[in-house]
């Protein structure tokens, strides 16, 4: 069984047909990519896959979304509206979402309004490059310790460059910093997403 946040199917209102809608949403955008239905074995399988699975109207079925074009799309929750008759699955989509070819079914482009998300998306794409091509691509296939390591080192920069005045240095560590930092988060599987909901966790508004 995948780590994923959901109701009790048991806490569910399916319709007759036995179906419930779901509204899809990418979960660090949080824009909304497509909607499908869901019955109670494709929300099982959803579960247990970690991976959207729906049930086919039209060809009376359950089907994963992308089993065929191989993008996608891995569930981090599943909220029920407050009549419970009605689901968002937030998910990390591995590719364009429509069968056409767009982001999303309505033709949106899938974009933030926050840059490291942008930079996010844009890195768990190019780790997919030749590694002749990549630099993410060829330090992600040395293996998790030299991600790490990189991190190490690069942390190590941005604490000497802060006790200098060159703020050009300085920053620019940073930046390195922030990029092996999301790069790691990438390989262990995570999203920086999932670091924001601990640190909301942790904030206590005083």
């Amino acid at each position: 069984m995948k780590n994923i946040k959901c109701p009790d199917v048991d806490t569910l209102t399916f319709d007759e047909g036995g179906l419930i809608p779901a509204i899809v949403q990418d979960a660090s955008t949080r824009v909304v990519l497509m909607q499908a239905y869901m019955n109670r074995e494709s929300y099982a399988k959803t579960q247990d896959l970690g991976l959207a699975t729906f049930y086919s109207r039209s060809r009376g079925r359950l089907w994963t979304k992308g089993e065929e074009s191989g993008n996608v799309l891995r569930v981090s929750e599943i909220l029920a509206d407050c009549d419970r008759d009605s689901l968002l699955v937030k998910v990390y989509p591995t590719g364009p979402t429509c069968h056409t070819g767009a982001d999303t079914c309505w033709g949106e482009k899938n974009e933030a309004d926050n840059f490291l998300f942008y930079l996010e998306k844009y890195l768990n794409q190019r780790k997919k490059d030749s590694v002749d091509e990549s630099y993410t691509a060829r330090l992600i296939s040395r293996g998790i310790n030299k991600v790490a390591q990189k991190v190490g080192e690069e942390a190590v920069e941005v604490v000497i460059e802060a006790k200098d005045s060159d703020e050009s240095l300085f920053l620019n560590e940073c930046a390195d910093l922030m990029y092996h930092y999301m790069v790691l988060l990438m390989a262990k599987g995570y999203h920086l997403q999932d670091v924001i909901e601990i640190l909301r966790e942790r904030h206590t508004p005083k």
